[in-house]
């Protein structure tokens, strides 16, 4: 195959997870959210696992719940899983691991991270909130705490800003290879990140739903800028 041209080849390509509906706002937000920091977006989802090897980045984004299975717990009665989705998201993710992509994590992309590498989820975090609400919302209502020392608070330049929630898993036990950089006012865990160095954050709220917050926005210029760098 002939090698692209123009403005397009020199964007490092960003694989973004995700289901496979014809219409999915999310994937359109990430699209365009890359899209702005310099990075161009591929799809990735069940029966279209494209060209591994061609990516510089990659985003593991949100959506059904994980299977309780794959982390030691028994299903919810009125969980909505797919499983085939886990299965092709594992692979990506053991990939991006194996060939050190920048990795960013997602909800249920960042839950999944930590399972892959040996952590444990809460199935369900509906018993556990206090001060915060089980009401869904893509809007910035719930207040997360960053750690001051983290690299995602760097990042984003804040210790403390306020996100959307549309989760009903969380992490539990956060695997070896990675440590927590935020929490909520119930202290459930919002944010991780590599432990040895790596290029690899997880976020447990929909920063593409917030992309016009200049925070949000660093996220995915902090994907792109690491993608760039490794490419060039």
């Amino acid at each position: 195959m002939a090698q692209r041209t123009g403005k397009n080849s020199q964007r490092p390509l960003i694989g973004v997870t995700g289901n496979s509906k014809k219409f999915s706002p999310s994937w359109i937000c990430l699209r365009f959210a890359i899209w702005l920091c310099g990075g161009r977006a591929v799809r990735f989802y069940v029966g279209h696992l494209g060209d591994l090897d061609s990516l510089s980045g990659m985003i593991i984004s949100g959506g059904d719940d994980i299977y309780p299975a794959l982390y030691g717990e028994e299903p919810q009665e009125d969980g909505k899983y797919d499983r085939e989705r886990d299965s092709m998201e594992i692979e990506c993710i053991h990939f991006a691991l194996q060939s050190h992509l920048p990795l960013l994590g997602i909800c249920r992309g960042h839950q999944l991270i930590n399972t892959v590498l040996g952590g444990s989820l809460h199935s369900s975090v509906r018993d556990m909130r206090v001060h915060t609400s089980n009401r869904w919302t893509i809007l910035p209502r719930k207040r997360v705490l960053l750690a001051s020392s983290s690299k995602l608070a760097k990042i984003l330049q804040k210790n403390s800003l306020k996100v959307n929630s549309l989760h009903s898993q969380a992490i539990f036990r956060v695997a070896e290879k990675l440590q927590q950089a935020g929490h909520d006012r119930d202290n459930i865990i919002q944010a991780v990140e590599a432990s040895d160095g790596e290029a690899l954050l997880g976020v447990q709220w929909h920063p593409e739903y917030l992309f016009y917050l200049p925070a949000q926005l660093r996220l995915f210029r902090w994907l792109v800028d690491q993608a760039t760098t490794r490419t060039s």
